[in-house]
């Protein structure tokens, strides 16, 4: 069986990848390798897959093509050639503060680049598509935990907007064309060979130097921090589940098409976060407290009784065990004996 991950260059792309390539999968990566951030970064995670599969000796299971899903022409090459069996797509412009600067960006690659994927999954016979959502979609919703059930018709940034919008685009398609299409919302992913845009990474590099740290909301906002394992263990789980068709209980509209939130379950304040840092690098933070940000929300807090219904999904790792592990790794790749 053959998979291809989309953004695979990227934190969940990459540590994806090596889990299906462990379990025996043929795997096909695209990536347009953007300078979001550190374009090295990217490129380590690629050179670490490409040591794993000689490692291994399954070099014949893995390619790489660097491809932006923006270009509808060059997918079509790729996927005709390729012929993957699941698509997992991860690639999307990132991050909900840049939405506000670069809306283009989310534009072209969340929208344009999404109908362009799907599009190729309509055409290529995909036995199931799975895609990245968002806790974001969920916006300023009072009610707790999230729900898949909660009404998600007023984002609050243009990057949840898109997300929003990827959801509405993959139940028509799936209504229409009969495709498998499961979306998966995450709640703020961490962990080893993370993001440098989120705020675990640059605490942890502002610690280090001895530079104060901004904490939004004066450390009152509530995440629902979720480790990078618990994700791909979930994801690989879900490959084999495709979502059998049913009805809407409003519309009645029949597709095959799930929806699930992917978190910890278990929210806890950016103070406690911000703790386990210290607690990990061994070293107090400097903090600046400052009000909430434009597009911001409060808390995120996930139902996933859904999930665990479906493939017995629980998360296992503490923001204390999770955070231990990427100081560790952090420490290694920077070079730094703080």
């Amino acid at each position: 069986m053959k998979v291809l991950v989309t953004g695979s260059a990227g934190f969940i792309g990459y540590h994806l990848v090596l889990a299906l390539l462990e379990k025996g999968f043929h795997v096909c990566g695209i990536d347009s390798i953007n300078n979001y951030y550190d374009v090295s970064l990217k490129k380590l995670r690629l050179s670490e897959i490409d040591k794993f599969c000689k490692f291994k000796n399954i070099t014949n299971n893995y390619s790489f093509n660097k491809i932006d899903i923006s270009d509808s022409k060059k997918l079509g090459i790729f996927f005709r050639n390729e012929k993957p069996n699941i698509v997992i797509n991860l690639a999307a412009q990132a991050g909900v503060r840049y939405s506000i600067d670069k809306p283009q960006k989310y534009v072209d690659s969340n929208l344009i680049g999404f109908v362009n994927i799907i599009e190729q999954c309509r055409h290529s016979d995909v036995d199931h598509f799975i895609f990245a959502s968002s806790s974001s979609v969920y916006g300023m919703n009072k009610q707790q935990p999230f729900s898949t059930l909660d009404n998600t018709d007023y984002p609050v940034s243009l990057y949840a907007a898109t997300k929003k919008s990827n959801e509405l685009i993959a139940h028509s398609y799936s209504h229409l064309f009969d495709i498998p299409i499961t979306g998966l919302r995450f709640f703020t992913v961490y962990g080893p060979n993370g993001r440098p845009d989120m705020a675990y990474f640059k605490f942890t590099e502002a610690i280090i130097n001895n530079k104060p740290i901004d904490v939004y909301n004066y450390g009152k906002m509530k995440r629902d921090f979720t480790y990078i394992d618990d994700i791909v263990n979930s994801l690989i789980l879900l490959i084999q589940k495709k979502p059998e068709k049913s009805s809407n209980i409003i519309t009645n509209a029949t597709s095959r098409f799930n929806i699930y939130n992917i978190g910890n379950n278990k929210p806890i304040t950016l103070k406690r976060f911000i703790k386990s840092i210290e607690s990990a690098l061994d070293k107090k933070a400097v903090i600046n407290n400052l009000p909430m940000q434009a597009g911001d929300v409060p808390i995120t807090y996930a139902n996933i009784d859904d999930l665990y219904n479906k493939i017995g999904f629980a998360p296992k790792t503490s923001i204390e065990k999770g955070m231990i592990k990427f100081i560790e790794w952090y420490k290694k790749t920077y070079n730094t004996n703080n």
